[in-house]
């Protein structure tokens, strides 16, 4: 067996991440966790809000063939995946019951801490028995399948890098 190499563990989390994030977002597209209402601020420009951005910077956006694309959203997006596949791929090496169902047990652990405790505590979103069963459920499998694909993308970013090998 070699030896863990913390670099590479750090750049195939951070692959798996980011990889991970587009296939939340992906996710989302199928099943959309908020009303068209609720996310006309969804929840990364409300969090922008709350620490002090203003509406109009929460809300910028770029404009790419007839859209205009929410890049603050998408930075506090990918910037939260990526630091999970960091965290996922690091620490679950150190602590193995964190990849207990090739993520499916960590996803499930995100989805509960994230959207019906912390985000509810700092007024993000609303409290949980307040969310519709639409968005519990588009959210716990979205956590799932995240934490799934930064389990298996990370195991094969990881395992392709050189200095891993015998």
């Amino acid at each position: 067996m070699t030896k863990f190499k913390i670099w590479p563990a750090v750049a195939a989390g951070t692959a798996a991440g980011i990889i991970a994030g587009m296939v939340k977002m992906g996710w989302e597209n199928i099943l959309p966790p908020r009303t068209p209402a609720r996310d006309a601020t969804n929840p990364p420009q409300k969090t922008l809000e709350k620490i002090g951005f203003s509406s109009q910077a929460a809300h910028a956006t770029c404009h790419y063939n007839g859209h205009d694309l929410p890049w603050p959203s998408y930075l506090i997006h990918y910037t939260f995946s990526a630091t999970f596949g960091i965290g996922y791929t690091v620490l679950g090496h150190y602590i193995p019951v964190l990849k207990a169902g090739h993520g499916l047990a960590a996803g499930t652990a995100a989805w509960a801490s994230a959207h019906l405790m912390v985000l509810p505590a700092m007024g993000i979103i609303p409290e949980a028995k307040e969310q519709p069963v639409e968005e519990h459920l588009s959210e716990l499998l979205g956590h799932m399948l995240w934490m799934w694909t930064i389990d298996a993308v990370g195991r094969t970013f990881y395992s392709r890098f050189p200095s891993t090998k015998e």
